[in-house]
């Protein structure tokens, strides 16, 4: 369910920022969806406070989640197309998650583990060759490097939400899932405003809603099945099993976002395109598959 609905977002987020400034329109889609998941907890009766020193772990999982995820993310995806972006952040995000379990020391390193990281380093530039200075690349680009800037924004994202989610784990050993997941998306969507009102060309002009139909048909579509049902149930997976294995949607999830973006933005799947993704893949399934843990590693009951 969650590699569908997060497959099917790009498309909506694709929809949305073509219409709306990019860190406007994640900032509200996160604002509305942290109060709906808030109130819905509080009519389940989970609704609790915050331990004074969980605080700063809460801020720091919702700035690392949502706000430099996503930012960056809507941001980048301007430049890039929808299947591209899906490919580069999904892949990333299993070994952006390996590398915060070595630092932390969850899990040894071994040579299939550097292997996976190499790969994943190597998928990035076949991937992104073309939009190299001296590249052909598949569109104009709106500025200088663009395509290059827009790439870094969204790879960035993976190690964001990676070290987000990390960060985040222990929490749900302590709160509900649905009070994690508000909490993280209304503090990082309101910290998103605000960047987008300082920063962003046009946000407060578009902050009066006039986006027409399809952006706000994208908007409540990744309001509901992309936060209020696809993040909590990756919450609760992160819970369960922790974040190495939970982020093994992103072996999925790409695949379906490249073929909706060539079916609905009519883009172009080229030939480096297919070996970049096919390599990123395959080096986040050796960063994914039967990691070991720790001897003496913390195990959840």
């Amino acid at each position: 369910m969650l590699c569908i609905i997060w497959g099917s977002t790009w498309i909506a987020s694709k929809a949305g920022i073509e219409a709306v400034p990019p860190l406007l329109f994640a900032a509200t889609r996160f604002i509305a969806a942290g109060l709906l998941l808030l109130v819905y907890g509080w009519m389940r009766g989970e609704a609790t406070s915050v331990n004074i020193e969980d605080g700063m772990r809460f801020i720091a999982a919702s700035i690392l989640m949502i706000t430099l995820c996503y930012g960056p993310l809507f941001w980048g995806m301007q430049y890039i197309d929808t299947g591209t972006a899906a490919v580069l952040e999904m892949s990333l995000t299993p070994i952006a998650l390996l590398c915060f379990a070595l630092l932390l020391r969850e899990e040894r390193i071994d040579i299939r583990r550097i292997l996976a990281i190499l790969l994943g380093v190597c998928g990035l530039v076949v991937l992104f060759w073309p939009s190299l200075p001296d590249g052909n690349g598949s569109k104009p680009d709106a500025f200088p490097g663009a395509s290059l800037w827009g790439g870094l924004a969204v790879a960035s994202a993976a190690f964001t939400y990676g070290y987000g989610s990390v960060l985040a784990r222990p929490l749900l050993r302590s709160y509900p899932a649905v009070f994690v997941a508000g909490i993280t998306t209304l503090v990082g969507g309101i910290a998103l405003m605000i960047a987008a009102l300082i920063v962003e060309p046009g946000a407060v002009a578009a902050a009066s809603g006039n986006w027409g139909i399809s952006a706000w048909t994208a908007w409540f579509f990744l309001v509901i099945f992309g936060s209020l049902v696809g993040y909590t149930t990756y919450m609760r997976l992160l819970r369960d099993i922790g974040a190495s294995r939970a982020g093994s949607y992103a072996f999925v999830s790409p695949v379906i976002a490249v073929v909706l973006g060539a079916l609905f933005f009519s883009e172009q799947v080229t030939v480096s395109d297919v070996i970049g993704i096919i390599v990123m893949l395959t080096g986040a399934y050796l960063a994914m598959a039967k990691a070991p843990t720790v001897k003496g590693a913390l195990v959840d009951t």
